[in-house]
């Protein structure tokens, strides 16, 4: 079985972006933000709304907003525990950068923990300008 992070870095050499280019800043199944969106911030002051909004009681990681722009997915509320978020990588597609991610749900059947879940990812990745797009993959 591929851990996580293999696939990750698998599906990031695959798709064009190399693996040191995509800077993981937190992810998990709490957040605040209780509605399924995916973000892009491209100024300390997007990323300071973005993490107040998300994670008001733990400090921001560091983000050099002169070299890079962060996004994040948020799957929203889920009832159960057993979803997450992957961020995998990016390409591009006429000018546009696509972020790829997968979601993860529980197995059917599995027996999971009945909480309240707020998965996601944030990352920061090497800055640009131009339309950003966001794609789940299977």
């Amino acid at each position: 079985m591929i851990s996580t992070i293999a696939m990750m870095v698998l599906a990031a050499m695959i798709q064009g972006t190399s693996p040191n280019e995509i800077r993981s800043l937190a992810r998990g199944d709490q957040s605040n933000i209780d509605d399924a969106r995916q973000v892009v911030a491209r100024t300390s002051a997007e990323f300071d709304t973005l993490w107040r909004q998300h994670a008001p009681e733990r400090p921001a990681p560091t983000v050099d907003f002169s070299r890079e722009m962060v996004v994040g997915v948020f799957l929203g509320s889920r009832p159960t525990a057993g979803y997450g978020v992957d961020i995998l990588g990016t390409r591009e597609d006429q000018g546009t950068l696509v972020v790829q991610y997968r979601e993860r749900r529980p197995a059917r059947g599995m027996i999971t923990a009945q909480v309240l879940t707020s998965a996601f990812q944030i990352v920061a990745l090497p800055a640009r300008t131009g339309e950003v797009k966001f794609e789940r993959v299977p």
